[in-house]
């Protein structure tokens, strides 16, 4: 592989090809030396602007966290607006991709990649989750708020139900992000369900 190739943006094409080997090969495969190999550049590109390999995973979680929250302002915006089943089903055919759904595995089985994340993100937690919750949870209040959902409805247990769900359903996907996913029409019954009891009939 190239050892002398400048990047113009060197930490979002470490990033991008972290991603590539999380979706071709899976968490075990995620190594400093996979991704430089992957970039195309030399293994000091990646120790120049991270301090080692946990710093650099570290920081692609939290640029996926990042990407989820920017993606979860879709969501809040749509309060008030269409079919809240509808709102929710696409929101989590978006938050539940692959590359977040790879990433979870990766942070269950590294125990310090679990550790500096909750130094990094008071709290702690599954990091990559978290957006997806507050998204949910905050859209249900604000419909709850305006009588698209009954006022008694407890969005703590639905946000659980609705991402517990969520992530179970795409997870288990037998193949790759273009095939196995769950269709549209699938979440959106998955959503239907657990909300049942709390849309107006």
């Amino acid at each position: 592989m190239p050892t002398g190739v400048r990047l113009s943006d060197p930490r979002q094409q470490l990033f991008d090809a972290a991603e590539r080997i999380l979706l071709r090969d899976g968490p075990s495969a995620l190594t400093s030396r996979a991704v430089t190999d992957e970039a195309g550049c030399a293994k000091g590109v990646l120790h120049r602007h991270f301090d080692d390999f946990d710093g650099f995973l570290v920081a692609l979680v939290l640029d996926q966290e990042a990407r989820l929250q920017r993606d979860a302002e879709v969501l809040r915006a749509s309060v008030g607006t269409g079919a809240v089943v509808d709102n929710l089903a696409a929101a989590l055919v978006t938050l539940f991709g692959p590359v977040p759904l790879a990433i979870v595995p990766l942070v269950t089985f590294r125990d310090e990649l679990r550790a500096r994340l909750r130094a990094a993100v008071p709290g702690g937690g599954v990091a990559i989750l978290a957006p997806v919750a507050g998204a949910v949870a905050a859209y249900l209040v604000g419909e709850r708020d305006l009588g698209r959902v009954a006022p008694g409805a407890d969005v703590d247990t639905l946000t659980l139900a609705l991402v517990g769900g969520g992530h179970l359903l795409f997870a288990s996907a037998s193949g790759g992000p273009d095939d196995g996913a769950p269709d549209l029409e699938r979440v959106r019954r998955l959503v239907a369900t657990a909300l049942a009891d709390v849309l107006p009939r």
